[in-house]
């Protein structure tokens, strides 16, 4: 469980955000940009993520509170395997029912890798109590606690 929390730490790629986006569009675009700043994934995958959406509507929102933003597996825009977390202030809507604050966007260069991307991830998001931990997790420094105290 805590690995994963570790993993996004060590590799940069947690982002806390203060502001909420104006949209569901741009808090896609800034869930991807760790990603793309440390090297897993171009723009071009940021847009596919957004087309997918666009066509088939909002399934990236798992639970309440929860979106696991990706595209296909097997994108050229993706260049390392990876998982990016990102949290906002406010829920960002996607539709009157679907609706989510806590991003992991999920890069992988296959579907073996992205398998286990989500196996870990789900692991993560069954753990007793942490959605409402990484819920309440204000700043890079109260992530810092939270992973101390896992």
């Amino acid at each position: 469980m805590g690995n994963l929390l570790n993993d996004f730490y060590e590799k940069r790629l947690v982002e806390i955000y203060d502001e909420s986006p104006e949209s569901w569009e741009e808090a896609i675009n800034l869930a991807g940009q760790g990603l793309m700043r440390e090297g897993y994934i171009t723009g071009q995958y940021i847009e596919e993520i957004i087309q997918n959406v666009k066509e088939n509507g909002p399934y990236i929102v798992i639970v309440p509170g929860v979106v696991i933003p990706h595209a296909m597996a097997r994108s050229e825009a993706v260049l390392g395997t990876a998982i990016g977390f990102s949290k906002f202030r406010e829920d960002v809507v996607f539709d009157e029912e679907k609706r989510g604050k806590l991003f992991f966007t999920l890069a992988a260069r296959d579907e073996k890798e992205h398998l286990e991307n989500i196996g870990k991830l789900m692991d993560l998001l069954m753990t007793d109590g942490m959605i409402e931990r990484l819920g309440k997790v204000e700043n890079l420094k109260e992530y810092e606690n939270l992973l101390k105290r896992i």
